[in-house]
Parts: C-alpha cells; structure tokens; sequence
C-alpha cells in the first residue's frame, strides 16, 4: 500500500446513531470519505437569502413572537438544550433597495402588490428613510443574531429615472433608465450606501442589476429590467467612482445573471459571454479596473439543474472560461429557488416542503460549490407566502391558506425541509473556510458520483483546525462510513436533515457510523 502523507490520508465516516452487531457490520459494504487537506479550493465568501417580497409585511407584524421565530430560523446561531439548532445560521442578508412601484399602486402595472417595493427617494427629490421599514427590521434581526454581512440590490432604478416611469422593463430588452439619468441611478445608490453607513447595518455590497437577460417588459410581474452588458458597464463605471468619492465602505458586487449559461455562452444580444465582456481587459466593456468594484461574478442557478450531467457540464464551462480569460475572478450564486417544471421531478407549484426538495436543493449547492467552485451561494425567498416551492420560511393566513390581506398582519410561521437542508451549509460552513478536495472512495468524477446518490464535500477552517464535511445520500438505504484518521478525542459532531429530522445533533465516535437514507448529514471534526 502507498505510504501517505498525514494531510493526505483519506477520511471515512459514519454519521448515525444507529448500531449494528460486529458480525452484522463485517458483512456491510463500507464507503471510504477521502479528504486531501492540501488541495485546497475556493474561500467561502457567505452564504445568505433576500428580503423579497414579503417581510416588508411580516417585519412589521404587531405578533412579535412569531416575527422573532420567522428571524431566529433564518439567523440564529443557538442550539437547544440537545444540541440541535435552533436556526440555519445565514452569514449574509440581502436588501432590496426597491424602486417606488408600490407607492403607483394598480398604475404601477405589476398585478400583485406583494411584489411592489417601496423607494426611499421622492417624487420632490427628497428621501424618505422610514420606507421600507419591515425590510429594515428584518436587518436589524438578522444583526442582533450575529450576520455581519449585508448586501443591498436594486433589480430597477427608481421610478422617477426610468423611461416610462415604471419599475419594469422595457419590451426591447435594453436598460430602462432615461440616458441622462445614469449618473442620478448611481447618486441614488450611493446615497442609500452613505446612510446606511451611519446605522448599525451598513451595505458592504451593492448590486445594482438583476437578471438583465430577461425581458421584464413582456409580462410584467415584478420589479426588473433587462440590460446589455455596454449599458451595465456605464453604469457600474459611474457607480464605482462615486462609491470611492464618497467614502463609503461599500463594494459593488456585480453579476446577478439570470443563468450559468450567460457567464460564458453567447454574446449576440449583447447580454452574454460575460466573464469575457467585463474581465477581458481587451473587451470595449472591460471594468475590471473599476475602483470598489469586487473581482467577482455573480449568476444564478435557475433552470441548469437537470440532468446531473447538463448541471455538471454547464458549470464546468463557466470555470473553464474563468480560468482562461479571468483566473483570478471569483465566482458567486446569488439567488436560486424551486422554480418550473425540473425534469419532471421536482415542480415550482404548488409548494411542496418535503425532503425530496431539500435534497434537490442541497444537490444543487452541492455542484455549485464543488464543480461551479462558487465562494458565495445565496437563496432567493428567504420568506415565502405563496402556494410554491421557492421559499425557505413559509406564511399562511391563520386559516392555512394564502390569503395575503389577512398575511399582511399575522400568520401561521413555519418551516421547510429547504430551509434546513440549506443550514446543512450555511450553519457550519463560515465565512473564511476554504473547500478541499473530497470524494467517496475515490471517486472523483462528478457524473459518476451523482450516479452514486452519494455526494460529500469538505470544509477546512485553518485557525481553529477544524474540519466540516457535508454528505448528501439520495439513496433509499443507509450507507455505512469510515473515518479512518485520529481526530481530536476522537469523537464527531454531527447533525442530520430528513425526512424526520432538521439537523438533529448527535455525538459519535470516529471509527464507524451510518448516514440514514434521504439525508443531508453535516459532520464537524477537531484536527489533532
């Protein structure tokens, strides 16, 4: 057998309670966990979810219990008494900085008023910072429980600057905003930054687009605009010099394409190809020379999640186009929910909450992280009041259904299998943490590992030396694991989401365990 090194001997893990006879356990098939702790990979940036579209009602309920219990899913660090947490732990919150739909009412021409935001500028001129004020308890909440990062988008520019003075798009796919309006849409952003730096939740990014290759105008359901990539690179070059001119501590955080595919596929309408676009320094929208501007890109992870081998491929061609024209770019996913018909699998509507879609979604973070090697990975509906599948907190009206008169002043709070699927990450692996190479013996492929139904990823924090693994088994049988390296007392921490539990803790010793089937199990370990 080859001698290795200490850092490079592989790990194996078993990650349940669930005990079997010696001579039952001999017969088992046993899967090796192979950590390699010198290969080490991306540093995770956060992971977080946005304030759309409803905390603006439930952030201003009179209920304050279940406002808090809303707040302590999403963000608390404590644990019950057993060591179970009592929340998923998000290390970012995202804050709409919305463009005035709400104030135009039924003129607006966005259907569901839900899905208006309110502006902190005025028709005068002025600005008017008691807006949005449920958004803003919810920032408050989110830093009394510890997150320290908070990022604030706009997904229009205020309805004072656009074209048509609406806050969606316009039906030939470019920006709408007035052309001698570019550099007021950066004075507004600026100005939100500049008084957020005076609070106690100040905006350490902004995101000034959203979604840019989809054309909002056609159907218009939600604040958006769609944008070509010359018309975005104006802007963020304005924005980017009024930023450092004020002195604000924020940093633009740019991106937010509506696809993977976007970031390297096609530029022939002018909204693709746009690691190329805006990090090639020969490219005519190059701003990669931007002051404040973080060396990141953002996209999100709709509709490139099946099959396995097309989430796979699509993710692979965007890191080969990174690392050919930008090897030093980060990569970011920042808005993904349970959207449309996914292979016939997994359906958008009506809202299904079951374990079946949080393995999904922990498979997508899976690949994003491990094959799409983003360093940042954010949710879209941290808080959901309709019949779909997007959500991570659910709401009710107090007779179980959707009735959102009756949500706009109280409701029935619950959680989702999402949710804690989600905290499978976003609870363990922090901000700073750097992914290492991992596999299940030996198993590096990515097709063939989601073939197995057995995904693994892992975490190091190098401080503290300590070692975080994430294994997803999509299997209907329980797998046995090995760990087979000394650890610090030699016991792990390891908590577990299925079909009966959310990330329900249990202590186990280090030679053997099973991880249940349909389960989502986050192993912590203390490096010797």
């Amino acid at each position: 057998m080859k001698h290795l090194s200490y850092r490079q001997i592989g790990w194996a893990l078993t990650l349940t309670a669930i005990s079997f006879p010696a001579r039952a356990q001999q017969k088992t098939a046993v899967t090796t966990i192979q950590v390699d702790l010198d290969a080490e990979r991306q540093v995770i940036h956060s992971f977080g979810a946005s304030d759309c579209w409803t905390t603006k009602y439930v952030g201003e309920w009179r209920n304050e219990a279940k406002k808090q219990q809303v707040a302590d899913y999403l963000f608390s660090m404590k644990t019950d008494a057993k060591g179970n947490p009592k929340g998923i732990g998000l290390s970012l919150w995202r804050f709409n900085i919305g463009a005035g739909s709400l104030e135009q009412g039924a003129e607006s021409g966005i259907p569901s008023e839900s899905r208006r935001e309110e502006c902190f500028l005025q028709a005068d001129g002025s600005y008017d910072w008691s807006k949005q004020a449920g958004q803003q308890w919810f920032l408050e909440a989110a830093r009394q429980r510890g997150v320290r990062q908070f990022l604030g988008f706009s997904i229009s520019p205020p309805v004072y600057y656009t074209q048509d003075h609406k806050a969606y798009g316009l039906a030939n796919k470019t920006l709408n905003l007035q052309p001698d309006k570019q550099a007021a849409f950066a004075d507004f952003l600026v100005k939100v930054a500049r008084h957020f730096k005076a609070g106690k939740t100040p905006f350490d990014y902004i995101s000034p687009f959203n979604e840019p290759q989809w054309n909002w105008g056609e159907h218009p359901s939600q604040e958006g605009t769609g944008a070509t990539n010359a018309e975005m690179a104006a802007v963020i070059r304005l924005l980017g010099r009024k930023l450092q001119e004020a002195g604000t501590p924020s940093k633009i955080a740019f991106g937010e394409a509506g696809h993977w595919n976007a970031l390297y596929g096609s530029n022939q309408d002018g909204r693709g190809d746009q690691i190329n676009a805006f990090f090639n320094p020969d490219s005519p929208d190059y701003i990669g020379n931007v002051p404040t501007l973080l060396k990141m890109l953002s996209t999100h992870s709709y509709f490139t999640t099946c099959p396995d081998t097309t989430m796979i491929h699509i993710r692979q061609s965007a890191v080969d186009k990174r690392n050919t024209v930008a090897p030093g770019l980060a990569l970011w996913q920042t808005e993904f929910g349970v959207l449309g018909d996914i292979c016939k699998q997994y359906s958008g509507a009506p809202k299904h909450t079951d374990i079946n879609y949080g393995l999904y979604v922990a498979r997508v973070i899976h690949h994003d992280l491990a094959v799409g090697q983003v360093s940042a990975w954010h949710w879209w509906l941290a808080v959901n009041t309709y019949d779909y599948s997007d959500g991570l907190v659910y709401i009710n009206d107090n007779n179980g259904g959707f009735d959102m008169e009756a949500m706009k002043q109280d409701g029935i709070v619950t959680d989702s299998k999402q949710l804690w699927c989600l905290g499978n990450y976003a609870r363990f692996v922090r901000p700073g943490m750097v992914r290492v190479n991992a596999n299940a013996d030996g198993m590096t492929d990515p097709v063939a590992a989601a073939a197995s139904g057995l995904l693994v990823s892992a975490y190091k924090d190098k401080a503290a030396r300590k070692l975080v693994l994430v294994v997803i088994n999509t299997n209907t049988a329980e797998k046995q694991l090995q760990l087979n390296t000394p650890l610090k007392g030699g016991k792990l921490h390891a908590y577990t989401t299925s079909g009966t539990k959310n990330l329900q803790h249990s202590i186990v010793q280090a030679e053997r365990f099973t991880v249940g089937p349909k389960s989502v199990t986050t192993l912590v370990a203390q490096l010797r």
